[in-house]
């Protein structure tokens, strides 16, 4: 029996797990051909998430459940815990419900019909528009500065064969950017159309200071662009510069006893190459600490204790 790994990272969702184990149930209902396992982690939640985690995998041997020392954000708490299923094939969602969890057996049907990665895709929000509009155009910026293939209004949610997973554990850093690994696997993508709804309780962990840190992650994953337009630009610069500095020196020579270069003039140059300078220098160290993530040899997470995963060290997993 071909065996079906679900998986969902927690933090601060006490309002929200019971609530997704029980529509989750529901659905794999609906697939009785499948043996399924449902891997939780909980990211050191501060509110009851971890004693109800507890008390579903006490009730149910399918729910495994880790939960972290600390707080190691959301990028590597998902990632460690989407590593830990050992299905066939492996499904994440998040678990405010705007992945809907009734999209499984849509996702499964593509994977039987031979796509080893399976998206979910979003065709519109119930979230606030001005927010959706700007996700929308960030998806848009990624996708025309990248080196590789991209995808618009995609996070993640769907579903990975277990050769893609396998493949994403061998080649992951700290800090994996799984979509970016899988378009550079090169492998062909389906994708399941859906309307996200708004977050059913709770409020996201994400801010405005995490979703730039985000954005910049996928810029420095994706693209040397901003390196090269850095290069250009600083040539551009410099050449405008040593014009304009001939001009000036043309100028002086001519009208020596009357022509004022002006301090003004001095220091709106010096304030102008200097944030200039300044930019790029960020934009290299962006690339710069990426190397060094990737580089240093830490672990992902360091869990403080897992439940329900004994048959799997039994089985040599």
């Amino acid at each position: 029996m071909k065996k079906i790994s679900l998986f969902t990272p927690c933090y601060n969702e006490e309002g929200n797990l019971y609530e997704m184990y029980r529509r989750v149930t529901e659905v794999m209902k609906t697939l009785p051909e499948y043996e399924y396992e449902y891997v939780f982690i909980d990211n050191c939640s501060t509110d009851n998430t971890p004693a109800i985690l507890r008390k579903i995998a006490s009730e149910d041997k399918r729910v495994k459940v880790i939960f972290n020392l600390k707080n190691f954000g959301p990028s590597r708490s998902g990632s460690y815990g989407f590593f830990q299923t050992s299905g066939d094939v492996s499904i994440c969602f998040a678990c405010d419900f705007q992945d809907p969890p009734e999209l499984i057996p849509d996702f499964v049907k593509k994977w039987e019909q031979g796509s080893k990665v399976v998206w979910g895709k979003k065709e519109g929000s119930d979230e606030n528009k001005l927010m959706y509009a700007i996700r929308c155009l960030y998806y848009k910026i990624i996708k025309g500065m990248a080196d590789n293939e991209q995808y618009e209004n995609v996070t993640g949610f769907g579903l990975y064969d277990k050769e893609v997973v396998d493949l994403l554990r061998k080649y992951s850093g700290p800090t994996p950017n799984f979509r970016n690994m899988i378009s550079e696997f090169g492998y062909k993508i389906d994708f399941v159309l859906y309307h996200q709804p708004k977050r059913k309780s709770g409020h996201s962990s994400y801010n405005l200071f995490r979703y730039f840190n985000v954005a910049l992650n996928d810029m420095v994953n994706t693209s040397k662009l901003p390196l090269r337009v850095a290069t250009c630009l600083g040539a551009v610069v410099a050449s405008v510069s040593f014009i304009i500095a001939i001009f000036y020196l043309i100028l002086k020579l001519v009208y020596w006893d009357s022509y004022d270069i002006g301090m003004a003039t001095l220091v709106i140059g010096l304030f102008f190459f200097s944030a200039v300078q300044i930019m790029f220098i960020g934009i290299v160290g962006e690339y710069v600490g990426e190397i060094l993530t990737r580089m240093s040899d830490r672990p992902m997470v360091v869990e403080k204790e897992r439940l329900n995963f004994e048959e799997d060290m039994e089985e040599g997993h």
